[in-house]
């Protein structure tokens, strides 16, 4: 509206003529109160979802992921492969052990930097963590309430959690994760995920542990984290499709092992520990199996046994 207007009668009288048509015309559209402004809405410094457009709305796109909490997009989740060879050292920080891709390891005893080592020595490292119940040794043990510690899970120190309780549980489990995100873990395992076969206190169902543990897997997952499923062979039919890979528990001694095949099958990694049995008496149906097999010591500390 800055044009330099021409100086004869006609042209004033066709530009009066003119401008007055422009200043009914503006008056008449009250969503246009700057009528010498730019005809396009300026960009806003941040733009919000819910901010309403004056343009025509296109049809709405497929939904795409969620960004990670960092912003960048979503990394595509480590699936480790049957056999992959591996170490779990849960007795404090990890110590220089044996020459394997994967190293399984405390989560809050463990700092970025020895993360980081891992990863210069071409090593995968899984963040553990307990999610099914309370520790009073753990820096956030004030974080849980009362009301979700429940009976006593037969190690010192260690309570089970109430899991139907999910809105309570939920944020904390995120924080623990978020943890293993921040030091640069690839993975989680979540320890004690079938609660619900165990004495707790509380009256847990199948039901309330499938939406306990896929709560946890999409807690992993939208942090960019691959997850194990760990025990809970009962319910492995039904959780495969939620986790990367399967971590097990004296399924040998017990007579179990063939439940795991859903994993191998899937193409996902089973990492099994046996504490009693000699190796030589796993190790054939372990490698049949597809197992990645070894035996430990029940402090989980540099030894081990492999098969």
């Amino acid at each position: 509206m800055n044009r330099t207007l021409a100086r004869t009668p006609m042209a004033l009288l066709c530009t009066a003529v003119t401008l007055l048509l422009l200043a009914t015309a503006c008056s008449s559209d009250p969503s246009d109160d700057d009528a010498d402004g730019p005809d396009t809405p300026r960009p806003t410094a941040t733009p919000s979802p819910s901010h309403s457009s004056t343009t025509t709305p296109k049809p709405s796109a497929p939904a795409t992921p969620s960004p990670s909490p960092s912003g960048s997009a979503p990394a595509k989740l480590w699936q480790p492969k049957p056999g992959t060879a591996w170490q779990w050292q849960l007795n404090g920080r990890v110590q220089d052990g044996p020459d394997v891709p994967v190293y399984d390891i405390d989560g809050f005893e463990n700092t970025a930097a020895d993360v980081a080592k891992l990863h210069g020595q071409g090593r995968k490292a899984i963040c553990y963590i307990n999610a099914g119940a309370w520790e009073n040794f753990r820096p956030d043990k004030g974080d849980f309430p009362a009301a979700v510690q429940g009976e006593n899970n037969g190690w010192e120190g260690e309570r089970w959690l109430d899991i139907r309780q999910i809105d309570v549980l939920r944020p904390l489990m995120e924080r623990r994760f978020d943890m293993c995100k921040q030091k640069g873990f690839d993975a989680v395992e979540p320890d004690l995920m079938d609660g619900y076969a165990n004495k707790t206190g509380f009256p847990l169902t199948a039901a309330d542990q499938l939406a306990y543990n896929r709560m946890l897997s999409g807690i992993a997952h939208a942090r960019g984290l691959a997850v194990g499923l760990k025990n809970d062979l009962q319910q492995i039919p039904e959780l495969v499709p939620d986790f990367e890979f399967a971590v097990n528990e004296q399924c040998a001694q017990y007579d179990e092992c063939a439940k795991l095949t859903p994993f191998v099958k899937a193409d996902k990694a089973v990492f099994h520990v046996e504490y009693e049995l000699p190796a030589k008496d796993f190790c054939a149906e372990s490698d049949k199996l597809g197992l990645s097999s070894m035996r430990k010591n029940l402090k989980l500390d540099v030894w081990r046994q492999p098969c």
